[in-house]
């Protein structure tokens, strides 16, 4: 691994290369705020695939994607007076030592829990008019609904154990079915919310990430299907020329 002067040496090329690259190409000069917004987000999508497949190669570089994102916009930020990349390493340094009493004061803590009530206590002392204005509007459902649950939970407002949200769980089942037996579009659509809500809820209690948990079924069916699809060309057909049965068999034997 790298001395820390390395480290500051590495960083000082990344942003010479950005100063050459924001003179010289045709490509970054053109770049705003808004047009590497969706690249942004792009790249953060990229290194979450190179995270799931355990592919440290993959997370080294897509890292180093979103660096150059982050240096980019500290650079954008300097050529128009607002802010730039000292700027920005220094907010988020002192925000980290803000939010870190129990490092850097004399807080006492005991656990990682308490650490996430504290700082949810320290936002709202900061001037949040909510705990749950911290989540962004334009995150995915799934993961603005655990990050709600997530900070309603840092200043206690939260079920007492899992048995009691899997009863939750239960109740909305039930509203849903009922919700779908009468034909009620906008109630079955309102009760699969909340189902889905009380499942995310759950998931939390049991130490799992639903995010994640959802996308490893989806690469595990995305297998198990392209499994399918190339059986049926061994045999010389287009897949839809299975039947049902076929399908299932050559499914259930993936995943034996």
């Amino acid at each position: 691994m790298h001395s820390k002067e390395e480290k500051l040496k590495a960083f000082g090329r990344l942003l010479d290369i950005m100063d050459d690259l924001r003179k010289g190409c045709p490509w970054d000069r053109k770049q705003t705020f808004h047009s590497l917004r969706h690249l942004t987000i792009e790249e953060v999508y990229e290194l979450s695939d190179a995270i799931l497949d355990k592919n440290y190669e993959g997370i080294m570089e897509e890292a180093g994607d979103i660096m150059l994102h982050l240096v980019f916009y500290g650079k954008l930020g300097e050529e128009i007076g607002k802010f730039d990349v000292a700027d920005i390493a220094n907010h988020i340094s002192d925000k980290l030592i803000k939010r870190h009493p129990h490092i850097y004061g004399e807080l006492k803590v005991y656990d990682a829990e308490e650490v996430k009530k504290n700082w949810e206590k320290l936002k709202m002392k900061e001037g949040k008019k909510s705990v749950l204005s911290g989540v962004p509007r334009s995150l995915p459902a799934m993961i603005k609904a655990m990050r709600m649950q997530e900070k309603a939970a840092g200043v206690g407002f939260d079920w007492k154990n899992p048995d009691d949200v899997w009863k939750k769980v239960k109740e909305e089942e039930k509203e849903l079915l009922e919700a779908v037996h009468r034909q009620d579009q906008k109630a079955t659509e309102e009760e699969f919310g909340d189902l889905l809500f009380s499942l995310i809820n759950y998931a939390r209690f049991i130490g799992v990430n639903p995010e994640t948990a959802l996308e490893k079924t989806n690469k595990k069916f995305k297998k198990r299907f392209e499994k399918i699809e190339a059986k049926a060309e061994a045999q010389g057909k287009k897949i839809h020329e299975l039947s049902l049965e076929e399908m299932d068999r050559i499914w259930n034997e993936q995943k034996n």
